[in-house]
């Protein structure tokens, strides 16, 4: 299959691409991506692939409109359970309020083949600009992501290429950091929590730097324990309840977010477990939930209310330094030791 070449990165595919890349007219190109049934089955798939391949996005409002975009900025993120996302949402929709553009949400429960066919929707609808969450997408997303014209945010997470702009923390960065808190106040036996593991790729990025921090020192993760599904407080009561039964000599346990961690705070208090000095206890996000704890457990802000705002700046073209396009920007997170790290 032969690929058209891609002189200017903003102009977006049209069918004379698929039909070039495909080697089929631009009609029957057509046919096959309007679901018509008289074009042969080896047709249909010679066209999804080179459509597939290429990232092309079929254009639902083409003729409807004169600059073929409508003023919708697609936003799409992993969960609506998840408490970090209001706030993103919050600082997207304050920024775009007075601009014209309106925010509309899409929803992928960290799974890449559910972020790419809520890409392909959202695309189809020509909106003036995406930001999605995190860094790690399907061949096939990325490639609709770099054809799609517009502008392009990613956010959360600044570890990995960009498609266009980034905006987020480093979340090795963030592990490191928690390692060293850990270890200066003379925690060794360190165990690690996570739920939506293997799918939420910024959980792994933070164990990943609480291990390369550990690793200087001469320390060794003693122990895991990791759960596929959401976040909630029962389930970091269970969690914790397992990995203490198998490593009773844990002295500390970092969990991928606070929700799991407040469960876990919650049980070693109720089993009388002495936090911080027998057990210490972190989580991250630094979410409101921590307010009404009895005792505040450790966490680290991750910038949820700036990244929002940032990331609609550049789509809205009202950032500092600006661009529409091709930003990175890194923001530093800060930590909060709270009540369960000994000082």
């Amino acid at each position: 299959m032969t690929h058209p070449t891609r002189p200017d990165i903003r102009r977006p595919l049209t069918l004379r691409d698929v039909s070039e890349a495909s080697g089929v007219s631009e009609m029957t190109v057509s046919r096959v991506l309007r679901s018509r049934g008289d074009v042969s089955a080896a047709t249909r798939e010679r066209v999804l692939a080179a459509a597939r391949q290429l990232g092309y996005v079929p254009n639902k409002i083409a003729g409807a409109l004169a600059s073929q975009r409508v003023n919708l900025v697609a936003v799409i993120i992993p969960s609506l359970s998840n408490m970090v996302y209001p706030e993103v949402m919050t600082g997207i929709s304050a920024v775009l309020e007075d601009t014209g553009l309106q925010p509309v949400v899409g929803v992928t429960h960290y799974l890449p083949e559910r972020e790419e066919s809520v890409l392909y929707e959202m695309l189809s609808w020509r909106p003036s600009g995406v930001i999605l969450a995190g860094l790690e997408h399907s061949d096939a997303a990325r490639a609709m992501l770099g054809n799609a014209g517009i502008p392009i945010v990613e956010i959360m997470d600044v570890d990995g290429e960009p498609v266009d702009s980034v905006v987020g923390i480093s979340h090795r960065r963030a592990g490191r950091k928690m390692a060293e808190a850990i270890l200066a106040a003379g925690y060794k036996k360190i165990g690690f929590l996570g739920t939506m593991m293997p799918y939420d790729h910024r959980a792994k990025k933070r164990l990943e730097g609480l291990e390369e921090g550990l690793a200087d020192a001469g320390i060794s993760l003693v122990d895991r324990e990791f759960y596929s599904g959401g976040s909630a407080l029962l389930k970091g009561r269970e969690m914790t309840e397992a990995i203490l039964a198998r490593s009773p000599d844990l002295d500390f346990l970092y969990y991928s977010n606070d929700m799991i961690g407040a469960g876990g705070l919650l049980y070693c208090l109720e089993k009388g477990i002495d936090v911080p000095n027998a057990l210490g206890l972190a989580g991250f996000n630094g979410v409101e939930l921590l307010d009404g704890l009895p005792r505040r457990l450790a966490t680290m802000d991750a910038c949820r209310l700036e990244i929002g705002r940032t990331a609609a700046e550049i789509i809205a073209g009202l950032h500092p330094g600006g661009l529409v396009g091709g930003e990175r920007v890194e923001l530093s997170p800060t930590i909060d030791l709270g009540d369960t790290i000994r000082r």
